[in-house]
């Protein structure tokens, strides 16, 4: 047990700059270090709105606590059980409600309802308007990303390989899908992504399942990785990142394994390309971003996969999400720093330090506004 645990805490760590491994035989011990930040001549003015620090520290893993909107607020939420909404115009806050728990997952938006979980398997919603609770349940198991909802049913999945979905009214549970977990996976869940036709989840055997909203029958499975090597943790292809649609096509990344594009209505895969990552994709200018866990950010071309650029000076950094923004595409690090590359060719345009704490969580974007949650609990636009 205690070899399993030291295991799954190097994967969780992985994408860290301080992570060690070893690499031979002789098991010679080789420490990451984050790439220094080189000067360039910066084209893009990057400007502070607003900032709000009325949450606390989050000890996340990954995109676990991550911010989610509205079109006129922005919902958080801080490990201390603390979920609050703030407007989008001036971040001035609209209500905080004290949940009480340790919170792991959240924050999900859907049809006025904010959705957050805990680390002891509750499932919290709550009221967009107010903060008011509306209901809650025991999920029995840890819930390690945002749940999801269409107004009709709240999605939410746990650490143990389940999914299960409830009445978004009432709380009621109507029903639940679940996979065999493998022996060692990553800290850590896809959020759910639940439309009016479609729940898509991705899960730690490297699939993605698509599921009727209407009783959770499986309409299709895909494939993204396929695990390989001789060890367990060698052949960990957990899909952890969210999930992203655009139109008709769906798009996954998992660790050790392939980003891939989706048919959203058969499963189909339509194109590969070898990268591991955390974090899901971003997409603008026809194009699909990967920040990989060596610090590597990818464009793809949505369409084909035809690799179209990479930058690797942000080596080890601990990269987030990356986001379109106002033309460009950004992505932060693990010591707060914002970074504006071109979505052309990737060389940087802009840089701004948003906290010394670091950003772990993925950004939302608002036109040519950029909503941040650093790791101190900070909402900063």
């Amino acid at each position: 047990m205690k070899r399993l645990l030291l295991l799954c805490c190097i994967i969780a760590l992985s994408g860290c700059s301080w992570m060690k491994f070893w690499e031979s035989d002789e098991s010679d011990e080789v420490s990451l270090e984050p790439v220094k930040l080189e000067s360039f001549d910066r084209e893009v003015r990057i400007r502070k709105k607003w900032s709000n620090g009325g949450l606390s520290e989050s000890n996340q893993v990954g995109s676990a606590l991550k911010p989610a909107k509205s079109n006129a607020a922005i919902f958080a939420a801080d490990n201390d059980g603390d979920v609050m909404a703030v407007a989008l115009e001036n971040g001035k806050r609209l209500w905080k409600t004290e949940l009480d728990v340790s919170l792991s997952g959240g924050v999900g938006y859907g049809a006025g309802k904010v959705m957050v979980g805990s680390i002891k398997g509750e499932l919290f919603v709550l009221s967009a308007d107010s903060g008011a609770l509306l209901w809650q349940t025991n999920l029995g198991t840890e819930v390690l990303a945002a749940p999801a909802g269409n107004g009709d049913i709240v999605v939410a999945q746990t650490q143990d390989g389940h999914l299960r979905a409830f009445d978004a009214d009432s709380g009621e549970q109507l029903w639940q899908f679940q996979i065999d977990v493998p022996v060692l996976t990553v800290r850590g869940t896809s959020s759910p992504l639940v439309t009016d036709n479609l729940v898509a989840a991705g899960f730690s055997n490297g699939k993605v399942y698509g599921l009727s909203p209407v009783g959770g029958a499986v309409l299709w499975e895909s494939r993204v990785a396929i695990p390989s090597g001789r060890t367990d943790l060698e052949r960990v292809v957990d899909v952890d990142g969210e999930l992203l649609l655009i139109n008709d096509l769906l798009y996954a990344a998992s660790y050790q394994g392939r980003i891939t594009a989706i048919s959203r209505g058969t499963g189909r895969n339509l194109w590969y390309q070898d990268s591991s990552s955390h974090n899901g994709p971003g997409y603008g200018l026809s194009q699909i971003y990967i920040a990989e866990n060596d610090g590597t950010v990818r464009a793809f071309r949505a369409t084909s996969g035809q690799p179209l650029w990479s930058n690797e000076q942000l080596g080890y950094r601990g990269l987030n999400q990356p986001t379109v923004v106002d033309g460009y595409l950004a992505v932060a690090d693990q010591d707060g720093y914002l970074h504006l590359l071109s979505q052309t060719d990737g060389h940087f345009v802009g840089r701004t330090r948003v906290d010394g704490s670091g950003v772990s969580a993925p950004m939302l974007s608002d036109g040519d506004t950029l909503y941040v949650q650093d790791n101190d609990g900070s909402l900063t636009a």
